[in-house]
């Protein structure tokens, strides 16, 4: 398999064109979500915010997570009014948003991990950051930087229609969430726009690290693997290997880690080489019991 190691006359083409660059990308390097959940393990899914704290830390991060055992990636364009994000990702936007990300600067950033790890990217983002420049240039733009998919955090599924024909015009991949309190008839609606992974939400409410996994989460994962044959991740609250090895017995096909790892990169932020060992000693950890 081609990688940005093999030839430096490829690199520099990609770096004059970012166009070509966008296509050999998509067409070299796109590992999909298929494979992964093909592959008969429980995905292991960390979430960061792009350019926390700054943008080499993040790539430095991002890649110890990749490194450790992470099989997608789940990245979200830092945003002034996270209203779905508990207080630990609220301020890592704020620190991505000080260092002086932008959206564009976003998806270039995820362009350059795209070119340097082989996995699969989910792209999450707000409502208002897709429609600023219309739904259409956003999707094409993120399609060019290399994603497998996009979720919208405070787009519900009744208005799925605003952006569901046009991200698979892109050649993207829809995400959507389920809440617990999601009857039946809601979880099929889901899954029938849904055609990269359910987003299960294992509390009601917003992001972060929880003593205990709710019992509610495993009512969720075994109600909605009953209804439909499309992938189903669970996150919100996932802090302890003992949460992910509790949802992957009840049938989850991946576990989305945020608030937890994100608040390593805020506990550290003094000492960026412990930050990125701490981050990968955790994924080391949730690796081990799925």
């Amino acid at each position: 398999m081609w990688s940005p190691s093999s030839g430096t006359g490829l690199r520099r083409l990609l770096r004059r064109s970012p166009t070509r660059k966008a296509r050999l990308i998509r067409g070299m390097m796109m590992a999909s979500y298929e494979q992964v959940f093909s592959s008969g393990r429980t995905a292991l899914i960390p979430f960061f915010v792009l350019g926390d704290p700054d943008e080499q830390t993040c790539l430095d991060v991002i890649g110890a997570a990749v490194d450790a055992g992470a099989d997608i990636l789940e990245l979200g364009i830092p945003f002034s009014d996270p209203i779905a994000d508990g207080p630990t990702i609220q301020k890592a936007d704020i620190r991505a948003l000080k260092a002086g990300m932008t959206p564009t600067k976003a998806l270039d950033l995820v362009g350059r991990i795209r070119q340097r790890w082989d996995i699969p990217i989910g792209l999450l983002v707000y409502y208002n950051l897709v429609w600023r420049n219309g739904p259409e240039a956003f999707y094409r733009q993120a399609a060019d930087s290399g994603v497998n998919s996009v979720l919208i955090a405070d787009l519900s599924i009744d208005d799925a229609e605003e952006v569901y024909p046009i991200a698979r015009a892109a050649g993207l991949d829809t995400v959507f969430m389920v809440s617990p309190n999601a009857s039946d008839d809601r979880i099929q609606m889901v899954a029938e726009k849904t055609t990269g992974f359910i987003y299960a939400v294992s509390v009601l409410g917003v992001t972060g690290a929880r003593d205990r996994l709710a019992d509610t989460a495993i009512d969720l994962i075994t109600r909605t693997k009953r209804l439909t044959r499309v992938p189903v991740c669970l996150g919100f609250g996932i802090s302890k290997a003992e949460h992910a090895a509790a949802a992957a017995a009840a049938g989850a096909d991946g576990l989305i880690i945020g608030s937890k790892l994100v608040g390593l990169i805020e506990s550290n932020l003094g000492d960026k080489r412990q930050m990125v060992l701490s981050v990968q000693q955790l994924i080391g950890q949730f690796r081990q019991v799925l």
